[in-house]
Formats: C-alpha cells, structure tokens, sequence
C-alpha cells in the first residue's frame, strides 16, 4: 500500500484551515453583535430624546380618563 491520505482523514492543514474560519465566523459574529446592540442604543436615545420629559403631575397623560369608556361601534 501506498502511504497516503485515506477518505475520511483530515490533514493537520485541513485542522488548522478548519480552526482559522472557525475563529474568523466568531470574530464576525461578535462584531455584528457589537453593531447591533450600538444601534439599540442609539435608537432608544432618538427615541426617549423625542418624548418629553413627562411627570404625572406636570402633564395629563392622554389615557387619563379612568371612567371613560368607549361605546362599541354599531355593525
């Protein structure tokens, strides 16, 4: 017999080449973590800066009417 690769044997270059896109997909993974949580952030700070600032006692919510009820509409 021929000393050789048989089918189903990796080469230590295949194990390495294996273990360098392994370590490159979590590098970008991590990255595009890192991105989407920078845009959460900066959307919630669009977000909280376009609603005023509100206290209960400065500005009546819109819901404020604890009684009030809406009829149903008629079909």
């Amino acid at each position: 017999m021929t000393a050789g690769i048989h089918q189903g044997e990796t080469t230590m270059f295949d194990h390495e080449m294996h273990h360098l896109r392994t370590d490159e997909l979590i590098r970008q993974a991590e990255h595009e973590r890192l991105v989407r949580e920078a845009v959460r952030v900066r959307r919630a700070e669009r977000r909280a800066a376009r609603r005023p600032a509100r206290n209960a006692e400065d500005t009546p919510s819109h819901t404020a009417h604890p009684g009030h009820r809406r009829a149903a509409r008629p079909a």
